[in-house]
Parts: structure tokens; C-alpha cells; sequence
């Protein structure tokens, strides 16, 4: 009888990916700048909406990655963001994952978990990282040993010296000033080791001038940015995008926005032979979230691609989240 490893993810090729179910999710605790904006009647969540919101994006993803669900906990607000509990380094020659040390107290009590159910998935480094550190979404893999990571709000600049001392990895520093681009998963959106989206709007110079020295940056501007356009995922040959149009008056003040967000994108995916397809999740606006904020990679094996292309184009269509839309 052939032997199993303990952690099948390092053997697949398959993409995979974590998620939760968003059944513990609330906007009690106002923790960013786009839910202290919001009135306490605006953040209610209707928990029926979120699901299925959710089941659309799970149903999609799951058609072609593996998508383990980490078990909800009562009184976590935001652990369906799990894009924030931790990240999986690529370059490691162990199976390692990096346990978040979160800056924003309601999420402290998250970290634990992660570190017990990692252990449990078979990862043969699990270690929590030192003060303050936010996840995948704020320390983006480009490709071999170099990374981008975010400083000066939710991660800081000690946690990102450490990641390059401890893993023999250079990160590139990105330094974090918009309140409401928080992540840098809100402004920085690797596609491929050669082609990064970056907000240059908010970035300074010199990691501009850093990043080019590895990959080429097509530029996404602010209002898409801020829209949600680089809190997306690549798979395969898709790109998986938030978008609420299906919702909004054309009167709606969102509606332009997401309207040159989605054309944004339709250009984007032009220039780099993809497709799109997009998801409502505006129950998870409510958080300040987008859809990235809720896939955790486990691997990087959803930047290959997708086995079965028709049968993606034709999920598409079913959950009805393609990229066209019809109001003028």
C-alpha cells in the first residue's frame, strides 16, 4: 500500500486555496476607514445575502482548486478574510506557512487557530511572525525568493526585515499611507512572475523603480483600484473579480465607479489573454473586504492553466457573473 504524504497540497498540481464560510461574520467593531464611514445601519449584514454571495464565489473556485474551509469560531468579526491569517512562502524548500500577528484587535484571537489547523493540514513549518503582521494580503510572492510587502499600517517594517532575515527572501517595501487601500492586496495584484498591477498613484518611486527590476508593473489607476480592481485572483485563465453592478441604478453614485472598474479590467484581461469574471459580494463591503480579502493561496499552482477551459466559460455563465453588462 503506497504511502500518502501527511501534506498532500505539496504534491498536487492542482490549485489550492483556504476559505471560510462567512457564518461568524459581523461589522460590530468598526476596524477601517470605509466601516467608520458607514452609518451602524449601513454595516448590518444579512447573513442569508452573505452566504449565498459566498456559495457563488466557493461553487466557481471549486470547480478547479482544492478549497479547504477553516472551521468558524463565534465572536470573529473578519475571520472570512483569510487572506490575512497567513501566508504559504513558495520559495521555501519546506512546506511553510506564516501565521499572522495581527495589528487590529479584533482579529488578535484568530492566530491561534491558524496555527492548530496548519499543524493539522500537515505543513511541516508552521511559526507565527513577530509584531505586526496582516497575511498573503499585505506580502505578495512575484516569483523565486522576491516579494513585495506592505508597511506603515496594518504590517510593520520589523515584521517584513524579519521575513527576509528568517527565509533568505527579499522583500520589496512598500510603504502604506491610504486609509482606505489598508492591504496591499488593495493595491498590488500579481498576475503572472513577469506582469504586476500596482496602483503607482500610491507608490513611491523608489519601489517602483525596485519592482521593475523584476517583473514589468501595468499601472491600475486610483478610482479602480479603490473599486476593488487588485483585490482579484487569478485562476488559470481566469481573473475572479468583485463587482455589484448587477445591483446599482445607473443614477447609483457607485455606478460609474464600477462601471470603468469593470472596463478597466476588460482591458487588463485583453492585454494579458484572460478572461474575467466577476462575483457581488457587497454584503463583505460592509467590512471594507473585497474578494481577495477571502482566498488564502496554499500553493501558486492557479497561476497554470485552467484544465478544462469550456467548462469554466460555461460555469460563468450559469452563476451569470461574466464580465459584460448590459446598462448603458
Amino acid at each position: 500500500m503506497s504511502q500518502h504524504p501527511a501534506n498532500y497540497i505539496s504534491t498536487t498540481n492542482k490549485p489550492a486555496f483556504l476559505m471560510n464560510v462567512p457564518f461568524s461574520l459581523s461589522t460590530e467593531v468598526p476596524n477601517n476607514l470605509y466601516m467608520q464611514k458607514l452609518s451602524p445601519d449601513k454595516r448590518i449584514i444579512d447573513q442569508e445575502n452573505a452566504i449565498s454571495q459566498f456559495m457563488s464565489l466557493y461553487s466557481f473556485v471549486s470547480r478547479f482548486a482544492l478549497v479547504y474551509l477553516l472551521p468558524s469560531c463565534s465572536g470573529l468579526q473578519d475571520q472570512t478574510y483569510v487572506a490575512n491569517l497567513g501566508i504559504v512562502l513558495p520559495h521555501t524548500k519546506e512546506q511553510t506557512v506564516v501565521i499572522a500577528n495581527y495589528y487590529s484587535e479584533p482579529r488578535r484571537n484568530e492566530s491561534s487557530i491558524g496555527l492548530e489547523f496548519f499543524k493539522h493540514l500537515g505543513f511541516s513549518s508552521v511559526q507565527q511572525a513577530p509584531a505586526y503582521f496582516e497575511g498573503e494580503a499585505d506580502l505578495k510572492h512575484i516569483k523565486d525568493n522576491i516579494y513585495i510587502g506592505a508597511h506603515g499600517l496594518r504590517t510593520s517594517k520589523n515584521a517584513l526585515d524579519w521575513f527576509s532575515q528568517t527565509f533568505e527572501m527579499k522583500v520589496i517595501p512598500f510603504f502604506m499611507k491610504d486609509g482606505y487601500l489598508y492591504h496591499l492586496d488593495c493595491c498590488v495584484f500579481p498576475i503572472l512572475s513577469e506582469q504586476v498591477a500596482v496602483c503607482t498613484h500610491i507608490a513611491e518611486k523608489k519601489t517602483l523603480q525596485e519592482l521593475e527590476k523584476y517583473t514589468y508593473i501595468y499601472d491600475i489607476e486610483y478610482n479602480s483600484a479603490f473599486a476593488g480592481l487588485c483585490n482579484s485572483v487569478v485562476l488559470g485563465k481566469y481573473i475572479l473579480c468583485e463587482s455589484n453592478i448587477e445591483e446599482l441604478s445607473c443614477s447609483d453614485k457607485n455606478y460609474e465607479l464600477e462601471k470603468t472598474k469593470i472596463e478597466s479590467l476588460n482591458k487588463l484581461c485583453a492585454y494579458m489573454g484572460m478572461e474575467p469574471v466577476l462575483f457581488n459580494l457587497s454584503e463583505f463591503h460592509k467590512s471594507g473586504a473585497s474578494l481577495s480579502c477571502m482566498m488564502m493561496h496554499l500553493n501558486r499552482n492557479n497561476y497554470g492553466e485552467v484544465l478544462d477551459y469550456q467548462e469554466a466559460i460555461s460555469s460563468a455563465k450559469e452563476i451569470n457573473r461574466t464580465y459584460a453588462f448590459t446598462k448603458n
